[in-house]
C-alpha cells in the first residue's frame, strides 16, 4: 500500500492545479504561475506510486534495497509536501498584508532538488528489476510459490476472541470476591499486585462484574489512577462513573468535589476499585474521601508495587497474581488464536515454544495471539514466529511488545504508534480519533470505501490484534469508545522517540522548548514552540487563561500546521493568527464569543473538522462564505449554526451538529451522512432528498406532520415534534432502521396502534417523556428487536404482551415508569424464560416501588429484575423500598426486607439463587437481619412514620 500522505499530499496538489473554486488560489498570480510545476510534481509523485507500491507479477518489492527505496521516496515527498505547504502559507500571508503595502513580490516555489531526487529513485529502481530479472529463474520461482502460498492459506486466517476468555484466574476470583463479601462491618482494602501485563485489571474487572458482588454492594465505582494524576481528575471521573451529576463551577473545586463524593457515599456500602495506582502520595490524597460506615463497604486496589498495598493497609489482604504456567499460557494462546476448544494438533508444538517465550505474562500471551491471528494457520508460520520471538523476549518483556509492532502493516504502523502519545489512561472516542487519523494523513481511501469506512478497518484490525482495549460498544455493536493497555503505551512512546515523530510534554515545565524537527506535540502544559518550524500537530490536554497571547507569540512558527486541538484552552480574544495557518485540516477550539468567524476563517480552505466547543446558549451565525471551506467534512458546534443563503452547495460537508434549518436547507450539504437539527418554522421539510443521511436528530417546536425520510436512514432521534401518532407509518417503512429515539412531545395521543407493518431492522427502541396510555404492537411489528427502553412513560398501562415472542428481545429498561409497565415486563420474562430465552429486566427503585405498593409483592422475586440506581434518583428519600418479597412460611403475612439505602439490582441466572440469600435488611427499630432472621420473625414492627422520617 503506498505511503497514505502521500496520496492525501496529491489531491492537495490537484486542487492547486485544477480547482477554480477556491477563492484564496485560483486567482493568486503565484498560484497560477507555479501550475507547471506543480503539475509536473503530481505526475511523478503518481508515477512513483505506481512504480514502488504497485506489485508486479515478479514481486521484487519485498528486497531490501525496495524498502530502503520507498524509505527515500517517503522522505522527499514529505519535503515536497513541506515546500508546497510553506508556499500556500507565503500566498495566503502575502494576500492579506497585499492591502497594507505599495508593491508585494511574487511568492517563490522551487521544486527541482526534489525532482531530482525522485529520477533518481526511479532509476535506481529500474536498476533493481534489471538485475532481478539478469538473476536465475528458480529464485524467482520461489518468490511466485511462496506468495502464491500466502494467498492460498489466507482464507484460513482466524481471529483472537474478543474480551471474556480468561485462563488461570477461577480460583483468583473466588478468592477476592469472598474477601469482598465477607462479614467484615468495617471498610476494608483488598489489594491485588502483579508486573504490568500481568491481569491485575483482567481480574478486578471479572470480579468487579461478577453478579454475587453486583448484588452484595448498593453502589460501585471505577476509576484508574497511573503514574500521572490530579485529584480532582480523579474525583470527576468516581463521580461520572457513579451517575452523580457535577455542576460545571465544581469541577475544579477539590473540596467540593471531596465533598460531594464523600456525602454520595453516606449511608451506602459500596464498591469502589481503584486502578493502577502507583504511589504511596496517591493512596492518602484518596483514602480520605472515603466515609467508614462500618457496613461491609470496600475499596479493590490494583498495583504494581506491593509499597502501595502495604501502605494503604499494612496488615490486609494482599493478592499477588502468579504467572500463567506454560500449559496455561498455551491454553490462553490456542483459545484466542482459534476461537474456542478445538485446536489442529500440530499447534502443540510450536504453541508451546511460544507460550514458553511469554514468561508467563497474559499480555504477552494476547498480544502474540494477536499476530498469530493474522498469519496463516500453518505449522511453518507458527514455527516462524516462535523463532523470531523467543530471541526478542528473552531480551525482556518488552519485547513481545516490539514483536507484535514488527508484524504490523505499513498502513496500520502511524496510527498505532498515535495513540501512545495521548494522555495515560486516556478514553479515545472513537469518531474523533477518527478524524484526528484522517487529518494527520494516516488513512488512505480506497475505491469502494469512504475514508471513515476505512479508518473502522484499521480500528478493527488493531482490536482484532490485542493492541487496544474496547472499552464501549453502541447499541449496534459498533465500537464506541477505546483506550491503551499501559505496557504497551510505553512502547508507543518509545519508537516515537526514536522516530522523532511525537514529543509528550508532561508537567509544568515553562522552560521546555520543543525541537527543532518535532512533527507532532502532545502536551498537559506550555511549551516554548518558537524553533519548531516544522511541527505539522499539536494537541493541547491543558486548559490556560493566556492561549490567545501563546498562539499569536507561537504561531508563526506553525506555517506547516495540520491538526491544532486546543479546545480546553479559552480563547479571549480569538487569536486573528489562526487564520494564517492555510494547511490546517483539523481545528477545534473553545470559543463562546459571536464574532468566530470574523476573524477569516474561511480562508483555512484545507480545512476538514472544525469543532467549536463553549458555553454560550447564542445561536451561531455562520457567513455566507463558509462555503469557501470547500473540503469541510465534519462541523460540531455547542451552540445553534445558522447558515445564511450560500453561494453553492459544500459537497463535501458529511457531519453536522445543531443546525437551525432554514429555507432551501437541503441544498446545503446534500451529502451529509450525519445530522442534528433544529426546527422553528411549523412546515414540511425534505428530508428524503438527502439519500446518504443514516444519523438525523430533530428538535423541533411543532412540526405539521412528520416529514418523509430517506430509506438509507440508520439512527432517527425525535423531540417536540407534537406529530399523531398515524404519522408513525413512514418511520415504520423505513428498511435500514436500527435505532428508534422517540424523546418528549416527539409524538402525542393517548394511543399508539403499531398495526401491521414491521420495524424490518430496528434493534433499539427508547420512548421518554411520552403521554401515551395505550400500546398495542406485537411481535410483527419488533421481528429485530434487542432493547427496549422506558422512561417516565407515566400514563403508560403497560408494554404489550404480544411482546413475548419477539425471539431477539434482550433487555428491557424501566426508569420513572408506573407498576403496570413492571407487571407487563415481568409476563413478558416469564414467557421468555420458558422458552429458553435469557431477558433482562432493570427498572429503577422508584418504578419497584410503585409496584410494590400496587399489590403485585407475591410477584416479584430477586431473579426477576436487574435494578440500577440512576443518579439523583431518591436521593433525598429516606426509606428505600424492596430488595425483595417473599411469603413468609406461615403464609400469613408478607416479609418485606427494607433497605434504607439506593438499591443498584442486576439479573442473573437461576442458578445464581445463592444471591438472594446474601440479602439483608433494615426492620423495626432499625436491627439489622438477614434471612434466616426473619423467618423466625414471620412478622415485625413496621417501624413509625416518624421513626421513618427520621431516618
Amino acid at each position: 500500500m503506498a505511503y497514505p500522505g502521500v496520496k492525501l499530499f496529491m489531491e492537495k496538489l490537484k486542487q492547486m492545479i485544477y480547482s477554480n473554486d477556491i477563492p484564496q488560489i485560483s486567482n493568486d498570480p503565484s498560484v497560477l504561475s507555479k501550475r507547471p510545476q506543480l503539475q509536473l510534481l503530481y505526475e511523478e509523485l503518481g508515477s512513483m506510486i505506481q512504480t514502488l507500491f504497485v506489485d508486479t507479477e515478479n514481486d521484487p518489492h519485498e528486497l531490501e534495497e525496495v524498502r530502503n527505496l520507498k524509505k527515500r521516496f517517503k522522505d522527499v515527498a514529505e519535503e515536497a509536501q513541506d515546500l508546497v505547504d510553506l508556499f500556500a502559507y507565503d500566498v495566503n500571508f502575502k494576500s492579506k498584508i497585499q492591502p497594507l503595502i505599495s508593491h508585494a513580490s511574487e511568492t517563490s516555489l522551487d521544486l527541482e532538488d526534489v525532482m531530482r531526487s525522485i529520477k533518481s529513485i526511479k532509476e535506481d529502481f529500474f536498476s533493481i528489476i534489471q538485475k532481478v530479472r539478469m538473476e536465475s529463474s528458480p529464485t524467482t520461482n520461489s518468490l511466485k510459490t511462496q506468495s502464491a502460498a500466502s494467498v492460498g492459506t489466507s482464507c484460513f486466517r482466524n481471529s483472537p476472541v474478543g474480551d471474556g476468555i480468561v485462563v488461570g484466574l477461577g480460583r483468583d476470583i473466588e478468592i477476592i470476591r469472598d474477601k469482598l463479601t465477607e462479614d467484615t462491618r468495617k471498610l476494608d482494602v483488598v489489594s491485588i499486585v502483579g508486573m504490568g501485563g500481568s491481569g491485575k485489571t483482567t481480574l478486578a474487572t471479572k470480579v468487579f462484574s461478577d453478579p454475587f458482588v453486583v448484588h452484595h454492594f448498593w453502589v460501585r465505582g471505577w476509576v484508574t489512577v497511573s503514574q500521572k494524576y490530579e485529584r480532582k481528575d480523579v474525583l470527576n471521573r468516581l463521580l461520572a462513573y457513579m451517575g452523580v451529576d457535577i455542576d460545571p463551577d465544581t469541577r475544579d473545586n477539590y473540596p467540593q468535589l471531596r465533598k460531594k463524593l464523600h456525602q454520595h457515599l453516606m449511608g451506602q456500602r459500596y464498591l469502589v476499585v481503584i486502578d493502577d495506582i502507583w504511589s504511596t502520595q496517591a493512596w492518602d490524597d484518596l483514602k480520605v474521601v472515603f466515609p467508614n460506615l462500618d457496613n461491609g463497604s470496600r475499596i479493590l486496589l490494583t498495583s504494581r508495587h506491593k509499597t502501595v498495598a502495604l501502605h494503604a493497609k499494612p496488615h490486609g489482604f494482599i493478592h499477588q497474581l502468579r504467572s500463567l504456567t506454560d500449559e496455561e499460557s498455551l491454553e490462553l494462546l490456542r483459545k484466542k488464536v482459534f476461537r474456542g476448544d478445538h485446536f489442529p494438533d500440530w499447534s502443540s508444538l510450536p504453541g508451546m515454544q511460544i507460550a514458553r517465550n511469554c514468561r508467563g505474562l497474559p499480555l504477552s500471551v494476547v498480544v502474540i495471539a494477536g499476530v498469530l491471528a493474522k498469519e496463516s494457520a500453518t505449522e511453518e508460520s507458527w514455527e516462524r514466529i516462535s523463532k523470531s520471538g523467543s530471541s526478542l523476549i528473552l531480551k525482556g518483556q518488552m519485547q513481545t511488545f516490539a514483536l507484535s509492532l514488527n508484524h504490523l502493516p505499513s498502513h496500520l504502523r502511524g496510527c498505532f504508534i498515535y495513540l501512545g502519545c495521548f494522555p495515560e489512561d486516556y478514553t479515545f472516542r472513537v469518531t474523533r480519533l477518527i478524524w484526528l487519523w484522517i487529518a494527520e494523513g494516516f488513512i488512505q481511501e480506497t475505491r469502494n470505501r469512504s475514508l471513515e469506512e476505512t479508518a473502522k478497518d484499521y480500528l478493527m484490525e488493531l482490536v482484532d490484534r490485542n493492541l487496544i482495549v474496547v472499552r464501549c460498544r453502541k447499541i449496534n455493536g459498533a465500537i464506541k469508545t477505546i483506550s491503551v493497555h499501559d505496557v504497551l503505551r510505553e512502547l508507543y512512546l518509545e519508537v516515537a522517540r526514536k522516530e522523532n515523530s511525537c514529543l509528550k510534554v508532561q508537567g509544568v515545565d515553562h522552560s521546555a522548548i520543543a525541537p527543532y524537527k518535532t512533527r507532532r506535540i502532545f502536551t498537559d502544559c506550555y511549551i516554548d514552540t518558537t524553533n519548531a518550524t516544522r511541527i505539522q500537530s499539536l494537541l493541547n490536554f491543558y486548559s490556560y487563561r493566556n492561549a490567545s497571547y501563546v498562539i499569536s507569540e507561537s504561531s508563526h512558527s506553525w506555517k506547516l500546521l495540520k491538526v491544532l486541538d486546543l479546545k480546553q484552552c479559552p480563547m479571549v480574544p480569538f487569536p486573528e493568527e489562526i487564520s494564517l495557518l492555510v494547511n490546517l485540516r483539523y481545528l477545534a477550539v473553545r470559543y463562546d464569543n459571536d464574532d468566530f468567524f470574523q476573524s477569516r476563517i474561511c480562508d483555512l480552505w484545507s480545512l476538514e473538522t472544525l469543532i467549536i466547543e463553549g458555553t454560550s446558549y447564542n445561536p451561531l451565525e455562520l457567513p455566507n462564505t463558509i462555503s469557501d471551506l470547500v473540503n469541510l467534512r465534519i462541523l460540531l458546534c455547542r451552540r445553534t449554526i445558522v447558515f445564511p443563503p450560500l453561494q453553492r452547495p459544500m459537497m463535501n460537508l458529511q457531519t453536522i451538529s445543531n443546525v437551525a434549518l432554514t429555507k432551501n436547507w437541503e441544498k446545503y450539504f446534500p451529502n451529509v451522512k450525519k445530522l442534528s437539527c433544529y426546527i422553528f418554522l411549523d412546515t414540511k421539510y425534505d428530508f428524503e432528498s438527502l439519500t446518504f443521511l443514516e444519523t438525523l436528530k430533530i428538535s423541533s417546536v411543532r412540526l405539521q406532520s412528520c416529514s418523509v425520510f430517506p430509506t438509507s436512514l440508520k439512527k432517527l432521534t425525535l423531540q417536540g415534534c407534537h406529530a399523531p401518532w398515524s404519522d408513525i407509518s413512514s418511520i415504520q417503512s423505513l428498511p435500514n432502521l436500527e435505532v428508534l429515539k422517540l424523546l418528549k412531545n416527539s409524538f402525542v395521543g393517548p394511543m399508539w396502534d403499531a398495526g401491521e407493518e414491521p420495524f424490518q431492522q430496528l434493534k433499539f427502541l427508547k420512548l421518554v417523556g411520552l403521554d401515551i396510555t395505550k400500546w398495542e404492537a406485537s411481535d410483527i411489528n419488533f421481528p429485530c428487536l434487542k432493547k427496549l427502553f422506558l422512561e417516565n412513560c407515566h400514563l403508560l398501562e403497560g408494554i404489550p404482551l404480544e411482546m413475548k415472542y419477539v425471539p431477539t428481545l434482550e433487555h428491557i429498561q424501566i426508569k420513572s415508569c408506573n407498576r403496570w409497565v413492571i407487571e407487563s415486563a415481568n409476563e413478558i420474562r416469564k414467557k421468555q424464560h420458558a422458552d429458553g430465552n435469557f431477558l433482562m429486566i432493570s427498572a429503577d427503585s422508584r418504578s419497584i416501588a410503585r409496584y410494590v405498593s400496587g399489590g403485585f409483592k407475591d410477584r416479584l422475586t430477586g431473579d426477576d429484575y436487574s435494578i440500577y440506581k440512576p443518579s439523583g434518583l431518591l436521593t433525598d428519600t429516606l426509606t428505600r423500598l424492596l430488595q425483595r418479597i417473599t411469603d413468609a412460611p406461615t403464609g400469613g403475612s408478607v416479609l418485606h426486607l427494607v433497605l434504607h439505602l439506593d438499591l443498584r439490582f442486576f439479573s442473573f441466572d437461576s442458578k445464581e439463587r445463592r444471591v438472594n440469600h446474601r440479602a439483608t435488611g433494615r426492620c423495626g427499630q432499625g436491627r439489622l437481619l438477614d434471612r434466616p432472621q426473619m423467618r423466625g420473625n414471620p412478622t415485625f414492627t413496621r417501624p413509625k412514620a416518624r421513626q421513618w422520617n427520621n431516618r
